[in-house]
């Protein structure tokens, strides 16, 4: 049974909120029938989707526990993450864009978000908003995450070299990109975003599910980026955080070349696997994987 359900403007889709039947005081939100968000709304310290929790866990790495951030939340979904930051870093700094104009209203009316919290709403597509941010928060955030998808795909435009460069401009010079990679068998989405992220900021860290980065299938995963390599230090941290099983992949040790080259290499058989599956059933389009994502 839904809570409540609204029309989105600009996109026309449907966004749904609704309880959470096996976890109780929890609340999903569905946009187009598909799951965005999961928020516990008596603990909005605990994260609930895979992806969201090894962001959370990195978010615990930044600064001193407590400390209050300067956060950027690029794709609003229900405000999982802020909330989070909220609750554990009291007088944070947040701010969050957002293409549907009137969906954080919509998330906020119904799931209220924790006492104190500072959140300023930016509606408008990422990469435009990114330039109106930089004039007065170019190079004050510690954290930017970006979770940016229509349907089951992130925009070309919000997943280029261009769009990297404007989401780094905001960063303190030790900060952290977070980028949320919902990916099809193969991770062809991981390749291209590493392939247009690297070059802005290279130390990076991936992290996500063992099925996902060991055995490359369907999945998410999560690219921590900076321009400092302190960031690499995390990763026996993130490793321990979970959740499990999971898999830490570094810039720095070659186990993520490693990976890119295995995919590389196995690239020409795995087409030619999907290209049998698909004659066999009769259709020659990809069945779309169930991404979760599209905001926190």
């Amino acid at each position: 049974m839904s809570l409540a359900t609204t029309v989105l403007q600009p996109s026309g889709s449907l966004a749904e909120i609704a309880p959470d039947p096996v976890v109780p005081g929890s609340f999903v939100l569905s946009i187009g029938s598909s799951a965005q968000s999961h928020v516990s709304l008596g603990d909005p310290g605990t994260l609930f989707y895979d992806y969201v929790r090894r962001i959370g866990n990195a978010i615990d790495r930044i600064r001193m526990p407590g400390e209050p951030l300067t956060a950027v939340h690029l794709g609003a979904g229900a405000l999982t993450l802020p909330r989070y930051v909220q609750v554990t870093r009291p007088e944070s700094e947040q701010h969050v864009v957002e293409l549907e104009e009137n969906l954080v209203d919509f998330v906020t009316a119904h799931l209220p978000l924790p006492a104190g919290t500072e959140l300023a709403v930016h509606p408008g597509d990422a990469a435009e908003r990114l330039a109106d941010l930089a004039p007065f928060l170019g190079g004050q955030a510690d954290l930017v995450v970006a979770d940016l998808y229509q349907g089951t795909t992130t925009p070309p435009h919000l997943r280029t070299t261009a769009f990297f460069e404007r989401a780094a401009d905001l960063l303190v010079p030790d900060g952290v990109l977070a980028v949320n990679v919902a990916d099809d068998d193969g991770l062809p989405a991981l390749r291209e975003q590493l392939a247009a992220l690297t070059p802005v900021l290279p130390h990076l860290l991936v992290i996500g599910p063992a099925s996902v980065l060991r055995d490359a299938h369907t999945g998410n995963a999560v690219v921590l980026a900076s321009r400092s390599a302190g960031l690499l230090a995390w990763a026996d941290a993130l490793r321990l955080a979970g959740p499990h099983p999971g898999a830490v992949l570094s810039s720095t040790d070659g186990s993520l070349d490693r990976l890119l080259r295995a995919l590389h290499d196995a690239e020409p058989a795995r087409e030619e696997r999907k290209r049998e599956r698909d004659e066999s059933a009769g259709d020659p389009h990809p069945h779309p994987r169930p991404a979760v994502g599209g905001g926190d």
